[in-house]
C-alpha cells in the first residue's frame, strides 16, 4: 500500500475567508518518491499574508522561497526539481519572473511551461509558480 505524506495541510476557508470555499488541501504531497507542490505565490505560508503587492519580482522571489522551503520539508531540494509551471497575469512580467526563477534553479535544467492567464485566485497576485520534484536517494 502506498502512503502519501501531506505537507502543511489546510482548508480553503482559512486561506480565502472572503470566498465561500471548503476544500481540504496541502501545500505539498509526497507520493512514490515524487513531491507535488501547490502553486506558490507571493504569500507568507505561516501568516497567509500577501507580500510584494504590486511587485512581480518580489512575488516571484517569495514563491521560489516557498518552493525551496516546502521541498526541504518534504525531503527534497531545488536541485531535484523536474518540472516548473509559471502562471503570469501579464506577458510583460515574463522576463522579470524568469530571471528570478533562473537564479533559484541555476544548473538544475527542469522542464518548464509558461502560461499567461486573465487572473489568479486573488487580484493582488501577479505570478504563481508550481513545481514537481523527486526525492533523490
Amino acid at each position: 500500500m502506498t502512503t502519501h505524506t501531506r505537507i502543511r495541510p489546510f482548508n480553503t476557508r482559512e486561506t480565502y475567508p472572503e470566498q465561500n470555499l471548503d476544500n481540504d488541501l496541502a501545500q505539498a504531497v509526497v507520493a512514490g518518491g515524487v513531491v507535488y507542490l501547490r502553486g506558490q505565490i507571493g504569500q507568507d505560508l505561516d501568516t497567509r499574508e500577501s507580500v510584494g503587492i504590486g511587485d512581480v519580482e518580489a512575488q516571484a522571489e517569495k514563491a521560489m522561497a516557498n518552493i525551496a522551503m516546502l521541498l526541504k520539508e518534504s525531503g527534497s531540494c531545488l536541485e531535484d526539481v523536474v518540472k516548473v509551471t509559471i502562471y503570469l497575469v501579464d506577458v510583460r512580467y515574463r522576463e522579470t519572473v524568469y530571471r528570478v526563477v533562473g537564479r533559484w534553479l541555476k544548473g538544475v535544467h527542469p522542464v518548464s511551461t509558461g502560461i499567461v492567464v486573465d487572473a489568479l485566485a486573488r487580484p493582488e497576485w501577479l505570478v504563481e509558480i508550481d513545481a514537481t520534484a523527486v526525492i533523490s536517494s
